[in-house]
């Protein structure tokens, strides 16, 4: 996939991309070699306000019943300090503390001391060690995907000792939520912070490094592009898929059981996010040696937009959902229910399929059926950072001849049905539809920037085949 188009890869799950700067040109993988005032402006405002948008979300649900006004009317209206409601907010403790190491350590573990078994009994799941695409300095490094395994081995310890060695209450996460995150924030600066002064000092590969002079943009996107310690303990594809994706799910199931305790069931609302995401997050690990020729390992330099934001802004801000339904439980009638349950399935579809065609046409260069017809294609012909030419194919059948990032779309409907399931009665649950919608409709722009820099005429025959991006005849 690094000699074939990115316009149709899946998003980034990271603050920073919604900040990334203008698309850069051909050879430069993801990142400017320089920093423009807008960019700098939008990196610095990320670096300092989003740790505070996390915190504030989690703190309106601590404190003011996940209710995004009240806090804000008590301090204007004098009812409360800021000084008031920083010291109702929890501070770290030693259980949590413990617990956030015990938990890093036992992914790390699974991930580097325990190569992958399930591909030798799944039919058609691809683990094991696997290659990830050329890097700009001609490297390709070698994986160990294991992700799937790492995800049932934890939910197995989960719901063992949930059943039957009750080591830990299963209401764990929730019970230590905002000291977790203070925990997971001291990681992810932590890594943040050592993978920069890494790519100075003791690069993988200084060949892959960049640096744009500005201190600030190379904190947040990256320095160095793969950096890793020994053989197989990769950064970028340790922190984008473990701790936080393989911890989603079960921050999910820990706010279920603190649901039926305090209020003696769980709601089919609280179901319906459960199920809809797990699906998601068993689509990112099945697919996780697909995950390799992606953007976000492809063209992405690991900085802390991808440090923090995997260790903070995606366990805290996607499960905002769950944590809302604990305070706020929603019981929807049977036809809603079905609705936003066939909504998420239909959007996890449109995202899965199209992704599948995609990769089907690539790795038959063409020499396949796309909805029973033999695809069509537009031809292209591209001049590489070394000078060489090259030919490439887009497709404009199947899914790819609705839209350019169809793809884009389904995700957003499923996006959107997680928000459904908790009712209309508090704007807090439809943060993560706003956000998918800002951050998608960037990464489709960016994309589509750094394919017309690319293909140059080839991609305007492209969009005139194809001309919409994700809504068919809107957008």
């Amino acid at each position: 996939m690094a000699t074939k188009p990115l316009h149709d890869a899946p998003k980034t799950r990271s603050p920073g991309s919604i900040a990334h700067s203008r698309a850069t040109t051909q050879g430069q993988w993801g990142r400017a070699w320089e920093v423009d005032w807008f960019s700098l402006a939008s990196i610095v405002c990320l670096l300092l306000f989003a740790p505070f948008l996390v915190y504030y979300f989690i703190m309106a649900c601590d404190q003011y019943s996940c209710s995004l006004t009240a806090p804000v009317l008590d301090v204007a209206t004098g009812h409360a300090r800021l000084s008031d409601i920083w010291a109702r907010t929890p501070s770290v403790t030693k259980e949590a503390a413990q617990l956030y190491i015990l938990w890093v350590t036992f992914q790390v573990l699974l991930y580097v001391a325990l190569p992958d078994f399930c591909h030798k009994f799944l039919p058609g799941y691809v683990g094991g060690v696997q290659e990830g695409a050329v890097t700009p300095a001609g490297v390709v490094n070698k994986y160990e995907i294991n992700g799937l395994q790492a995800w049932l081995i934890t939910h197995l310890v989960w719901f063992a000792n949930s059943h039957f060695l009750y080591w830990f209450s299963p209401t764990i996460i929730f019970d230590n939520w905002i000291p977790l995150l203070w925990c997971a924030n001291g990681l992810g600066y932590a890594v943040s912070t050592f993978a920069m002064i890494k790519g100075y000092f003791f690069p993988t590969c200084a060949e892959d490094c960049k640096f744009t002079g500005n201190f600030f943009y190379n904190y947040m996107m990256g320095v160095e592009f793969n950096p890793r310690i020994g053989k197989w303990f990769d950064f970028k594809l340790f922190f984008n898929g473990r701790p936080g994706i393989v911890a989603w799910t079960l921050i999910n199931l820990s706010f279920a059981a603190k649901q039926r305790e305090l209020h003696g069931q769980v709601t089919n609302a609280m179901v319906l996010v459960n199920v809809l995401q797990a699906v998601y997050v068993l689509d990112f690990f099945w697919n996780e040696a697909w995950y390799l020729k992606t953007i976000d390992i492809c063209h992405d330099h690991f900085g802390w937009y991808l440090g923090w934001g995997d260790c903070v802004w995606l366990p805290y801000l996607y499960t905002l959902q769950g944590l809302y339904l604990v305070y706020h439980p929603v019981q929807l009638s049977t036809p809603y229910a079905a609705g936003v349950l066939l909504l998420g399935l239909l959007g996890y579809y449109i995202f899965r399929m199209a992704n599948h065609q995609k990769d089907l046409f690539r790795r038959t260069d063409g020499r396949c059926l796309i909805w029973g017809k033999k695809p069509k294609v537009i031809e292209c012909v591209y001049t590489s950072a070394d000078g060489q030419k090259h030919h490439s194919k887009l497709l404009v059948s199947g899914f790819w001849g609705v839209a350019r990032h169809l793809n884009y779309t389904g995700d957003l409907m499923g996006s959107l049905a997680y928000c459904l399931a908790c009712g209309g009665g508090h704007l807090l649950p439809y943060f993560y539809i706003v956000y998918m919608a800002v951050l998608l409709t960037h990464r489709c722009l960016r994309d589509e920037h750094r394919c017309a820099n690319k293909y140059g005429s080839d991609w305007e025959r492209y969009t005139t085949a194809v001309p919409h991006r994700l809504l068919p005849g809107v957008f």
